[in-house]
């Protein structure tokens, strides 16, 4: 499996929910797991910005210094303090 772009993973379906994606793999001409990736991403693309993951690293630490936004690239950079 390695080099695979894409994550293998299994869920387990309500009987409603195959049927519709089998539905809507027929008409559209998409197989399942790209209508299922296609949910899933704008599930994600829906949460409010204070729901997503990556709003967590905000704030996540604190330097005391007032200037990180001029001087960052001297901070992360030259390693000047």
């Amino acid at each position: 499996m390695k080099g695979l772009k894409k994550v293998p993973i299994q869920i387990y379906l309500e009987p409603e929910q195959d049927k519709a994606i089998e539905a809507l793999s027929r008409t559209t001409g998409k197989s399942k797991a790209a209508i299922i990736r296609h949910c899933i991403s704008k599930f994600i693309e829906s949460l409010p910005p204070e729901e997503d993951p990556a709003m967590n690293i905000v704030d996540l630490g604190s330097s005391g210094k007032k200037d990180i936004a001029k001087r960052h690239d001297e901070y992360l950079i030259l390693g000047q303090k």
